[in-house]
């Protein structure tokens, strides 16, 4: 009779062909902002997606992704994941006419990425 001996696996595993394993070091951070929700985006400068998160993805409900809070906190996810990929310059594109939009532009400001670019494209 065989014994199973349970492996020790790193919990967090990036795939091969993964993004966030590439550097960047100047990326884009996209912001939708609606009536019902926040979605945020890091792309690189050609516009390939890296990572994205949005107020439903950080767990908030209904009425509450809405919220410059969940903006914020929306935000702060994608800052680290720019910071898992070496980025230290960002241009901003902000699209939209939702409440997180302050929030979006306090929390990029609050974590001392280099700003290049803010365009408005609403």
């Amino acid at each position: 009779m065989a014994v199973n001996i349970k492996k020790n696996k790193p919990t967090a595993k990036l795939a091969k062909n993964s993004k966030l394993r590439n550097k960047y070091p100047i990326v884009r951070i996209c912001l939708r902002a609606n009536a019902n929700n926040s979605l945020v985006t890091l792309t690189d400068l050609q516009g390939e997606v890296i990572a994205w998160s949005s107020g439903g993805k950080s767990g908030f409900k209904g009425s509450k992704k809405a919220t410059p809070f969940a903006s914020q906190k929306v935000t702060e996810e994608i800052i680290e994941r720019a910071r898992s990929v070496d980025a230290n310059s960002v241009h901003l594109v902000i699209q939209g006419h939702g409440m997180g939009r302050e929030s979006f532009l306090r929390a990029i400001q609050a974590s001392n990425l280099q700003v290049e670019s803010i365009k408005d494209r609403t």
